[in-house]
């Protein structure tokens, strides 16, 4: 039973435990972690470092509840709103010297400066998570909440069945494609 009211439903805006547990349903993230709390890739099939530039390859056939494909700039496009507002996302862009989608499927991070926590940031759990939105509603100011509720998650919120302090709704997502092995 949650403890309070589903109020605020952007992830990025807030850093309530009740939103990321509601975006954790509907959205999905690059990397989700373990049961030792490693990072451990969730919508990445695979990802290599070469020197100071990371390129990550989407697993295939990601789709968003509205039926388009997930591509590497929605990634990039959420990387960048959820890096305004979370301080490991600030580290991370301090350090960055471009991003780009070279394929639908992959996207890169080229850093002038080393990372370290490169995964950690990209598999963040806690306050504030990284969730992966379409790119049309990840360019929404951070400071302002989105009007979209779409991801890739397990789950479709339901919008229209929601009933402030009393009910929020989902659906299952029939096309959900869970990661390998979990």
């Amino acid at each position: 039973v949650p403890q309070t009211d589903l109020t605020v439903l952007d992830p990025v805006l807030t850093t309530a435990y009740i939103t990321r547990h509601h975006a954790l349903m509907i959205y999905d993230q690059l990397f989700g972690l373990d049961e030792q709390l490693r990072p451990q890739p969730q919508m990445v099939e695979a990802y290599e470092q070469d020197g100071m530039v990371w390129r990550f390859r989407l697993r295939d056939g990601l789709r968003f509840h509205d039926g388009e494909p997930v591509r590497g700039r929605d990634c990039i496009a959420s990387i960048r709103r959820w890096a305004q507002r979370d301080a490991l996302g600030q580290a991370l862009m301090a350090r960055v010297e471009e991003m780009a989608s070279p394929e639908d499927r992959v996207f890169t991070i080229r850093l002038k400066a080393p990372f370290g926590p490169m995964l950690d940031a990209l598999g963040k759990l806690g306050p504030s998570a990284l969730f992966i939105m379409p790119e049309r509603i990840a360019t929404t100011d951070a400071n302002t909440q989105i009007k979209e509720y779409i991801g890739s998650g397990p789950f479709r919120f339901l919008p229209n069945e929601r009933v402030s302090g009393a009910r929020v709704a989902y659906a299952r997502n029939a096309d959900y494609v869970p990661r390998p092995n979990g």
